[in-house]
């Protein structure tokens, strides 16, 4: 018998009773780290990937190429499944069909597709904007078409929140499950009561994005993932959580370096970077060895 699919996998976490709790990844490190520390699933981020990769902030700059390469090569790393972040689609409805076409060829098992106007911006950013509840609608009724998996997620998420506010961002999440639309996502939620009004008011189930540690200006409140199940949420995600740790422990471990520069001898310290060991076991080093071993064909062949 077959394995079950990206999105049949997902499906059955979104679908279980508990919380799915999921980390946003954007390179091989994060991705490894999250499957190696009992995430059961994650979202490739493209505010991650355009950060790391471009070192450019999520404003519409990164491209359908450079996050599907990143995508199919992190879904290849790992076990578990894996949403694809494709923004707005990159253009019109027959470009969305296309570009999920493409993101379920790269074996992850479900897409996120926002409304927002083109160039996007980060969910959490002022002076976003969106296009009308009707386009979006095509958009997702051509996400439903062009997948080959009928267990492939299709996640629709809102940003009218802002700028129109909740009445709207609900009526647009009701029109995107009518179309079709697996799981729903309001972004940049001000409250827990306006989480449970949320989830009350739509009909699929609902996605919460989290922060961790630091609240941020004008986003969502720091809720524990015990609360928002308590609230009905079938998912919530630490988006940031990966990239914005791998951040400060950079700028602290540059910190200790510098400070170190003076001194007669180096201080260990062991606490701001895991060993060569430690990397090697989680880039699956020891699978590599295996490998050698098994095609190994004997000692090589020199000339005189």
């Amino acid at each position: 018998m077959s394995a079950a699919s990206p999105g049949k996998r997902l499906r059955a976490l979104i679908d279980a009773p508990e919380i799915l709790v999921g980390a946003g990844i954007y390179d091989g490190f994060s991705a490894r780290a999250a499957q190696a520390t009992g995430f059961r699933a994650a979202i490739v981020s493209g505010a991650g990937v355009s950060e790391s990769s471009l070192g450019r902030p999520d404003v519409g700059l990164l491209g359908y190429e450079e996050n599907l390469r990143v995508t199919r090569a992190l879904a290849a790393c790992v076990d578990i499944p894996l949403f694809a972040d494709i923004d707005t689609g990159y253009g019109n409805a027959v470009n969305v069909y296309y570009t999920v076409r493409g993101f379920e060829q790269a074996g992850v098992g479900g897409v996120m597709i926002e409304d927002q106007t083109w160039p996007k911006r980060c969910g959490h950013m002022d002076g976003k904007s969106v296009i009308s509840a009707e386009e979006h609608v095509e958009k997702i009724h051509a996400a439903i078409d062009a997948r080959r998996d009928p267990d492939f997620v299709i996640r629709a998420r809102t940003d009218a929140l802002g700028p129109y506010g909740l009445d709207e961002a609900i009526r647009r999440l009701n029109l995107y499950a009518d179309a079709g639309a697996d799981l729903l996502v309001v972004d940049a939620v001000r409250s827990l009561d306006e989480i449970r009004t949320i989830v009350a008011r739509l009909s699929k189930p609902v996605v919460v994005n989290m922060g961790l540690g630091v609240r941020s200006r004008a986003t969502t409140p720091l809720i524990t993932p015990r609360r928002l199940e308590e609230a009905g949420v079938a998912v919530v995600e630490y988006s940031r959580l990966f990239s914005a740790a791998a951040l400060r422990g950079m700028f602290l471990a540059a910190a200790a370096v510098h400070e170190n520069a003076g001194r007669e001898e180096s201080i260990e310290r062991p606490d701001l970077a895991v060993s060569f060991e430690e990397m090697s076991a989680l880039m699956d080093l020891p699978g590599i060895r295996a490998l050698e071993r098994r095609y190994a064909a004997g000692e090589p062949i020199t000339t005189a």
